[in-house]
């Protein structure tokens, strides 16, 4: 694609500035963005360590390659959109509820199955697709919208049923190979050996790009057709209704084949943490971003209503440029040339730590299983030292800015969700404040194939005793890092 500057895509630098602005006052965790209208990117930012070249978990948003990847099935006469499931499971005809599940490919595609999600973490499966049968169904199919994240899984294994291939690669050779899509994109597998399709895809923020223009180019590229228009119509004509309510949000307006209905006729696809690719038809104008604000209920919220208000609400009705306004285009470009990864931004400092500072405490019985832990402060960097049930372990943070390393707890989930991967360990930034003069604060993001938040906080009541909680936002990961615990100063 090509590159412009804001004004030839009919936009203030000043109006973009803005927008990256809100998402910095909202201490929202940003990984990357790309604003494009027409074939030219307008904005793009990467947040240090992240990279043009960074394979991205997309989460939810691998949903809507599976409608396409649906949809190319759907062309080839594999599959019609009336054929039930079952067709396509005989090997669980024997699972205790099989018999219960009647729906189509066309629910599953519209979130209107006979079941409302299912849970499949907590199972440690050898075969998640067998656990789809084994759960009961909770409605009648095609009937009630339930977000059935297990469900566009199961497309996904009908997929690459019927094509004897990976549905990434499936995809690949159907048109992401002939529009730029990277070559090196994968997704993560599920425990059974099929894609991880509800959540799993990894590409760069270019990619999802290409992706969604060629979506909402209705199936072409470069005037070549590839996939019919009529499918994809369908796939974005947010039909179904996903607002029980009555209420505003991101999840209101709508819903197509996998894909979500946004405000003015906008459609999105969306990923757990805040990955999004928003299409607006109206303006020819696609946005992503690729973000972790695990743990922040009202990061869409925050996103888009930056989205609307600094940048859609702006753009010009006909796409026609404004004049070049070279000072506030610089002005833009240096407050992105060194945008990085969130980091904690309270006090950097505390005369209390220094009381705490390589204290042993020893704590009662708790969640964790931590059976002592100590601080040390070093300037603008501290360290925790702990032992917990795998043993004795350490990681650096700093104050004012993040530190890299591994978190250290080994074993969490590789190339196959929900399985043990021997001596695995995740990447991860690490930074601390003191909100108040007796707490600290250290936030932890995982920043690999898999995202996640941990807070941690001490609250001391004095240099003996403190309480410590921990929080965790992450999919199947940092279990061992969630609760209270109450510890005293270890006797000299």
């Amino acid at each position: 694609m090509k590159i412009c500057s804001p004004e030839q895509a009919g936009i203030k630098s000043s109006d973009v500035k803005r927008f990256y602005e809100f998402l910095d006052e909202c201490n929202l965790s940003t990984h990357s963005v790309i604003m494009a209208r027409g074939d030219s990117i307008f904005s793009e930012c990467y947040y240090s360590p992240f990279n043009s070249d960074f394979l991205h978990r997309m989460y939810s948003v691998s949903k809507s390659f599976v409608s396409v990847a649906v949809g190319f099935c759907i062309q080839d006469g594999l599959v019609s959109p009336d054929d039930r499931m079952e067709k396509f499971f005989p090997e669980y005809t024997e699972c205790e509820w099989a018999f219960e599940h009647t729906s189509t490919v066309r629910d599953l595609l519209m979130m209107e199955s006979d079941m409302a999600g299912v849970n499949w973490f907590r199972q440690k499966p050898a075969d998640r697709a067998s656990v789809y049968f084994k759960t009961s169904a909770s409605k009648k199919p095609g009937t009630l919208f339930d977000y059935d994240s297990s469900g566009s899984y199961m497309l996904g294994v009908i997929v690459e049923k019927l094509t004897g291939k990976p549905f990434l690669k499936y995809l690949q050779e159907k048109v992401l190979d002939d529009i730029g899509f990277s070559k090196g994109a994968y997704c993560i597998k599920a425990p059974g050996g099929y894609s991880f399709s509800d959540s799993g895809v990894m590409c760069t923020a270019r990619d999802l790009l290409l992706f969604a223009r060629f979506v909402m180019n209705g199936g072409t590229w470069e005037g070549k057709r590839y996939l019919n228009e009529e499918y994809l119509r369908r796939a974005t004509d947010m039909k179904i209704s996903n607002n029980d309510y009555g209420f505003i949000d991101h999840g209101s307006f709508g819903y197509g084949y996998l894909i979500w209905g946004a405000p003015g006729g906008c459609y999105a696809m969306l990923g757990m943490g805040n990955q999004i690719a928003l299409c607006d038809p109206k303006h020819d104008f696609i946005f992503i971003i690729n973000s972790d604000n695990q743990g922040n209920s009202h990061g869409y919220e925050e996103i888009l209503t930056a989205l609307y208000t600094c940048i859609i609400s702006n753009l010009t009705e006909d796409g026609s440029a404004l004049h070049d306004n070279a000072a506030e285009c610089d002005a833009l470009a240096l407050y992105l040339k060194e945008k990085k990864l969130f980091c904690l931004k309270g006090s950097r400092s505390s005369h209390f730590s220094d009381k705490i500072n390589r204290v042993v405490f020893v704590p009662d019985k708790n969640p964790m299983g931590i059976k002592w832990f100590r601080l040390e402060f070093d300037g603008d960097e501290g360290v925790l030292f702990y032992e917990n049930e795998q043993g004795k372990k350490s990681f650096r943070f700093g104050f004012g800015h993040n530190v890299f390393m591994k978190f250290p707890q080994v074993g969490y989930s590789d190339l196959v969700a929900n399985t043990f991967a021997e001596g695995n360990t995740y990447d991860a930034a690490f930074s601390a404040d003191w909100p108040e003069e007796r707490k600290l604060r250290i936030r932890v993001q995982i920043i690999d194939k898999y995202f996640g938040n941990l807070a941690i906080v001490f609250g001391f009541k004095d240099e003996k005793e403190v309480s410590v909680r921990m929080s965790k936002t992450a999919e199947d990961f940092l279990s061992e890092y969630s609760g209270v615990m109450n510890a005293s100063a270890d006797a000299p």
